[in-house]
């Protein structure tokens, strides 16, 4: 069914007799379906959409044409796509140390909501893709990085993907309770694969999962291969206003993170409390590029 504009001026009585507003309010109305049948169908042809398969949707993400300049009519037909299968209860996420909206535990809510809230103000308001790496091995980034995913998907009018790029430990499908099939490195593999086989729902709303997929003796080689800078511009594109977090090997064990930041917008440090002295912490954030390093959070 067509969509009505919401952009068309409210009609004064005391401009027009009765029987012309009627005869522009039928015109109007015509215009309108006609409007958008012809709109819906070029955003298919430009999009590569079709109704029976969402996985071709592709649009620009705002970081690109700016906030708002998506068709809001697109984005929220997207994310009401987006169902879940199973749903993870309360009880589940608790286990788990996820974060949840209604969770009784405010302060990891609220410490979760602040770091978001300081990431849109420095994005203005943009989503855009963050890696998330640990100072050392049990950082805790992989805690920092679903949570930080899962607040971001607390929106209803948006959305969050996290993508497990520890090749050599990868954790993230155990703590959703996820059983991928394939996998990043999967994707990576073989130019012909299409990204909808890599997405997995984790039963929290608006929230995707990218598995790591079959583990690599090389992992780095497939971070600074050109398929993976595609990759990144293809999954950023899926949904307007998308927020993607990557989850890495800790940066003091592996080049992966630093890769990974060149290809990303922004980059995150997470310190385990009392577990490394200050100069570590601090040579393990010299390690980033500077202009995308937003800053390190202290984890315990």
């Amino acid at each position: 069914m067509a969509e009505q504009r919401n952009d068309q001026p409210e009609l004064d009585p005391n401009d027009l007799s009765a029987q012309g507003q009627t005869a522009r309010q039928g015109s109007t109305e015509a215009e309108d379906h006609s409007f958008w049948l012809k709109r819906k169908e070029r955003l298919k042809q430009e999009l590569g959409h079709y109704d029976e398969d969402d996985s071709r949707m592709l649009v620009p993400s705002s970081l690109e044409l700016g906030p708002g300049a998506v068709d809001k009519y697109v984005i929220s037909k997207q994310i009401v796509r987006m169902q879940e299968p199973r749903r993870l209860t309360p009880d589940d996420l608790d286990e788990r140390r996820i974060i949840y909206p209604e969770s009784r535990n405010r302060a990891l809510v609220n410490r979760f909501r602040d770091l978001r809230t300081k990431l849109l103000e420095l994005s203005g308001g943009n989503n855009f893709t963050l890696v998330v790496s640990g100072a050392c091995s049990g950082a805790g980034s992989s805690f920092v990085a679903l949570n930080l995913a899962a607040a971001f998907a607390f929106d209803q009018a948006k959305t969050a993907l996290i993508i497990d790029c520890n090749l050599r430990e990868p954790s993230l499908h155990s703590t959703l309770d996820v059983l991928p099939e394939t996998g990043l490195t999967d994707f990576l593999d073989d130019p012909d694969y299409d990204i909808s086989r890599i997405l997995y729902p984790t039963g929290i709303p608006r929230l995707r999962l990218i598995p790591a997929g079959s583990r690599r003796e090389t992992p780095s080689e497939f971070f600074t291969s050109f398929r993976m800078k595609q990759f990144l511009q293809a999954v950023r594109r899926r949904y307007p206003d998308r927020f993607i977090v990557l989850d890495t090997a800790p940066i003091s064990e592996s080049p992966d993170a630093r890769i990974l930041t060149e290809l990303c917008d922004y980059a995150m440090l997470v310190v385990p409390h009392g577990k490394i002295t200050a100069t570590t912490a601090e040579h393990a954030a010299t390690a980033f590029n500077p202009d995308k390093f937003v800053g390190a959070v202290i984890n315990g």
